[in-house]
């Protein structure tokens, strides 16, 4: 059962690269609205799962929070200046993804970047799978002392 949960959550992703692998690098309107919807149901869920395990400070797929976030918590904005790590690490990390996958697309085809986020979906939901049991430390919040 347990298995089959985490290939449930791949499905979305996998079947993007499947169409995009058979329509090519020149999808016509069909196959284009078909990938949106797909892509879009996948990033949805995975909101839901982020927004579900609440980790603090990590917003994944709203970059404007991220970095909205980042300029209130600031001591330009008036806040403490912490929490900023987290967020611009998130937002390094987007940026290196979107560099990543912008050469792919351009390099090799639609499907390619498609794929290596499959990969990376399936490792990370395999990883938190694994390290994530009832009660892991990375799954609560804990506050400090100040």
């Amino acid at each position: 059962m347990e298995k089959f949960q985490l290939a449930k959550r791949l499905i979305l992703p996998v079947l993007a690269v499947g169409l995009a692998a058979v329509v090519g690098n020149h999808p016509g309107r069909p196959a284009r609205d078909g990938l949106i919807v797909l892509l879009a149901l996948a990033m949805g869920l995975q909101n839901a799962v982020a927004r579900r395990l609440a980790v603090p400070d990590l917003t994944t797929t709203v970059l404007t929070l991220t970095l909205t976030g980042i300029g209130a918590d600031s001591s330009l904005g008036g806040g403490p200046g912490s929490k900023s790590g987290r967020r611009l690490l998130a937002v390094a990390a987007m940026l290196l993804g979107a560099l990543v996958g912008g050469l792919l697309v351009l390099r090799i085809s639609i499907a390619a970047p498609l794929a290596v986020a499959a990969v990376v979906l399936a490792t990370i939901a395999v990883a938190t799978h694994r390290l994530g049991g009832p009660g892991a430390a990375w799954t609560s919040v804990t506050r400090g002392a100040g």
